[in-house]
């Protein structure tokens, strides 16, 4: 289980270890949290008191200090698993989904091929499977005769959270998806 860390604004910074949350708390560096305590640290037995030292940790904290504005507005890095679950395992053209190793049958797919001038971007990668994504080779959707069933979209910060693919507490999510757009795919 890993603890979602914010900036004190409220917005998603990164997850971390449990064992980097106990720092922060130890620290003094959590300003507020969400939740009820989702895991207890047990540390070593204080030699004046003879107690064992704990922390209990929450599943969302938010951390002291300034955060750089820039680090909101970037367009969060693309990858093949944030890119599968954004699409939901669902390939943009024949619309089969593979939930089953998805590395094994799901590929990144550009809509307007690299070699004519397409970009590596959110904008321009689907999933696609295996078998349609050699039946439209390097063309264009026209060329091959094919068309999308969705559209590509660029997730915001909360939605690449998401898509980071860790196993998340129901408090975290709630969190996220409240700033999730409706008609985002991970609403679905």
């Amino acid at each position: 289980m890993d603890v979602l860390q914010l900036d004190v604004s409220g917005r998603p910074q990164a997850w971390i270890s449990p064992k980097d949350a106990v720092i922060l708390y130890v620290a003094g560096e959590v300003a507020w949290t969400i939740g009820e305590p989702c895991l207890v640290m047990r540390g070593g037995i204080q030699r004046a008191s003879g107690l064992q030292s704990r922390v209990e940790l929450h599943p969302i904290i938010a951390v002291r200090g300034a955060v750089p504005s820039r680090a909101w507005r970037e367009v969060p890095a693309i990858a093949n698993p944030k890119l599968f679950a954004r699409d939901r395992h669902t390939c943009a053209y024949c619309g089969q989904r593979f939930l089953r190793e998805p590395r094994e049958h799901l590929t990144r797919e550009h809509i307007v091929p690299t070699s004519r001038g397409g970009t590596h971007s959110w904008m321009n990668c689907i999933t696609a499977c295996r078998s349609c994504n050699g039946r439209k080779g390097n063309r264009l959707l026209h060329e091959a005769g094919m068309e999308l069933l969705y559209l590509p979209y660029i997730p915001n910060l909360h939605e690449d959270m998401i898509l980071k693919g860790r196993r998340i507490l129901a408090d975290q999510m709630e969190f996220l998806l409240a700033s999730v757009p409706r008609h985002s795919r991970l609403h679905g």
